[in-house]
């Protein structure tokens, strides 16, 4: 971004006698992104509290809070750690919406949360991308999501090539995301969210974790986006002076309250009208911090007082009219007046407090010049028109459209689906790891039990093999996914909650795109170790053999995804496999039905292992097999029908233990969703 020196409209510093003009940049018209309104929002007494403990302690975190965020301007909410910034920009975004009191509207009018997200994005402070893509790529996923149908791939094509450019990415395109450096991975993060135009952009923590060149094209580049007709909002910690005078509008939080609202010119003046002097060469967003940190005493109260919590919005480019100092014993009385006021609601709540030579100002008839007041309902209102009077910007051209998404859930599937089995294409752990195990462990298999299945005399050691082979299918099918699927829901609560596709459509993408992967090498597996192991050489054993141990590796990996979608990935490996040990304990291996306990046997109906082992067990010795080959003087086992009574498998039915393990899947892929949603809505 380039910056120019010494224009007529350049913002000024407040450092003492230095002065450094940093001219706006014109703003980057992007002529082939669909056209958006502006918006305008305004809040009004928020209040947002928390449980802690257990018990049930309240902590509130916002308190009656005000305010109002212009398009066109690039606004930043600052505040020290814990003043409440995260948690403000959550709830102006929606990301948070339980706990929350007061109310918001945009362009005057209640905000309703699903239209709502169709006109805003919200980039994180982490750079939630997927690195298995490259730029290009990417870019033509959201354009294909948020876009839709509707318009051409050559429009798509140019959209893609306009954002890249005028962001700095174009000589980039090809390159891998996990290739891009921090700077780099903040702009394709916008990128991705501009392709759909959105009116209000909300950034956590933009410049976190960048060097003071990459924070200066950072903030340069959301300058340039305001400068568009957004509105742009960021939370900020302590910007360096450089970036404090890049910010059109200030917004301040101490201990959950508002200090300071307004130009980020007035500041300065602001606070000298309260005896705050900032020193020559001090950077004013340090002073603030340190303001609000009480390093200069406690001066949090005079300021909330004096800026009512947010109601009073000190406008750029208009004198201050506080020339005199005011004494504490003024703000104090001021501070009195207002709680009065506040106590006193009935036919006093539109009294609205205004700096005015030290004097309260009651519903003001005409400007005073010292900023525009908000009124209480925080209708927006307009500078240059009388305060109080409401005017409805843009409402007309709001988007009304019942479409939640930009395509529909069909095309959202297919085209997740594509990206997905891309990851898995080019994933080293989840595709080529997987199948060197799976051919590698069978032959390590092949060659311990090699030759055993058709010995009578060894018959016990082949029920090893296939209870063995069993918990091979299953740990190789659960782990893998308990690893891999926590990794996504950053990117997925990003995505989900800025609209680029419904939940269900990535449920059922990624339900679809691993399944195939799972069979070939479930089937590679099995074809090894039971041609080395000699099973029956009969097709339709074979298939029933597979059959079975398909559904158990689905299974299992239902469960991983119950798991990886309930907990993170610490807890998910360790109880992981907690909880298969009373699967395994019941599976029929160890202990055969009639030795267990009466109150206890309710536990193998639900044991998926017990299905799986059953069906293989019949598919090797039921079914009417000869007797089995005797090398020895005597083989107990030589007959398959004693090996089923000893399993106490006499009357069992492969087609039910087939029909168990299918419901079994069903029921655990609903339920890893719902625990999705659960997990999804939580956050909020």
């Amino acid at each position: 971004m380039k910056v120019d020196k010494g224009t007529d409209d350049a913002l000024l510093s407040h450092r003492g006698s230095v002065k450094v003009t940093i001219t706006p940049c014109q703003p980057k018209v992007l002529t082939h992104l669909p056209k958006r309104p502006p918006v305008d929002i305004a809040f009004t007494d928020l209040n947002y509290s928390v449980k802690e403990g257990s018990k049930n302690n309240v902590k509130t975190i916002l308190k009656n809070v005000s305010g109002r965020l212009k398009s066109g301007e690039l606004t930043a909410i600052m505040g020290p750690s814990g003043a409440g910034k995260s948690t403000l920009l959550n709830i102006l975004t929606g990301y948070k919406i339980s706990g929350m009191e007061g109310s918001i509207t945009i362009n005057g009018h209640e905000r309703d949360l699903s239209q709502f997200a169709k006109l805003s994005a919200y980039i994180m402070q982490d750079n939630q991308l997927h690195g298995n893509l490259s730029v290009e790529e990417a870019m033509n996923v959201a354009t294909a999501l948020k876009l839709g149908t509707q318009i051409s791939k050559q429009e798509k094509t140019q959209v893609i090539q306009e954002i890249l450019e005028t962001l700095g990415l174009l000589e980039h395109i090809k390159t891998m995301t996990s290739n891009l450096s921090g700077g780099q991975k903040k702009r394709l993060s916008i990128a991705l969210e501009l392709v759909n135009n959105p009116p209000i952009m909300f950034f956590d923590e933009p410049t976190s974790g960048l060097d003071s060149s990459s924070c200066f094209q950072c903030i340069s580049l959301l300058k340039c986006l305001a400068r568009g007709g957004r509105t742009i909002i960021c939370t900020i910690h302590q910007p360096s002076a450089r970036l404090f005078e890049m910010f059109d509008h200030l917004y301040t939080l101490a201990e959950g309250q508002c200090i300071y609202q307004g130009s980020t010119q007035q500041l300065v003046p602001f606070m000298a009208t309260l005896g705050l002097v900032c020193p020559s060469y001090h950077n004013p967003a340090s002073f603030i911090i340190e303001v609000s940190c009480g390093e200069y005493g406690d001066y949090v109260r005079k300021l909330v007082a004096a800026i009512q919590n947010g109601k009073c919005d000190i406008q750029a480019g208009k004198p201050f009219p506080q020339s005199e100092q005011l004494n504490n014993a003024d703000v104090d009385k001021k501070i009195n007046n207002m709680q009065t006021a506040t106590v006193s609601e009935s036919g006093q709540g539109n009294n609205i407090l205004a700096y005015a030579h030290n004097d309260i100002v009651k519903e003001p008839t005409a400007p005073t010049g010292d900023g525009v007041v908000i009124p209480i309902e925080l209708s927006p209102v307009d500078s240059d028109k009388q305060p109080g009077v409401t005017t409805n910007l843009l409402d007309d051209t709001l988007p009304t459209s019942t479409q939640r998404y930009g395509t529909s859930e069909l095309n959202q599937f297919w085209i997740v689906l594509k990206r997905t089995l891309l990851f898995s294409r080019r994933d080293w752990t989840l595709m080529y790891l997987r199948l060197f195990a799976h051919i590698l462990v069978g032959f390590l298999i092949g060659a311990l039990y090699y030759d055993i299945g058709n010995d009578g005399a060894k018959v016990l050691s082949n029920l090893g093999f296939l209870f063995f082979n069993m918990l091979f299918l299953m740990y190789t099918s659960m782990t893998i996914t308990i690893l891999s699927f926590p990794l996504e829901m950053p990117v997925l609560i990003k995505e989900n909650f800025n609209r680029w596709y419904s939940l269900r459509s990535y449920y059922m993408a990624i339900t679809v795109s691993d399944i195939p992967f799972q069979a070939v090498f479930c089937v590679l597996y099995v074809t090894i170790v039971y041609y080395l192991t000699s099973q029956p050489p009969e097709i339709s054993r074979f298939i029933m053999f597979l059959s079975a141990c398909l559904l158990i590796s689905f299974v299992a990996q239902s469960v991983g995804l119950v798991v990886g979608a309930a907990m993170n990935v610490q807890n998910g490996v360790f109880l992981a496999p907690v909880m298969s040990v009373p699967f395994l304990l019941f599976s029929g291996f160890f202990v055969s039905f009639d030795a267990i306990p009466i109150y206890l046997r309710w536990i193998t109906y639900l044991s998926y292992i017990r299905y799986g082992f059953e069906g293989t067990a019949l598919a090797t010795y039921s079914f009417g097999r000869e007797k089995l080959k005797c090398y020895q003087v005597y083989c107990h086992f030589k007959s398959p029908s004693t090996t089923l009574e000893e399993l106490d498998m006499l009357d069992a039915d492969f087609r039910l233990d087939i029909i168990a393990l299918i419901v079994i899947f069903l029921v655990l892929r609903v339920s890893a969703f719902l625990f999705l949603r659960w997990k999804l809505m939580s956050q909020r």
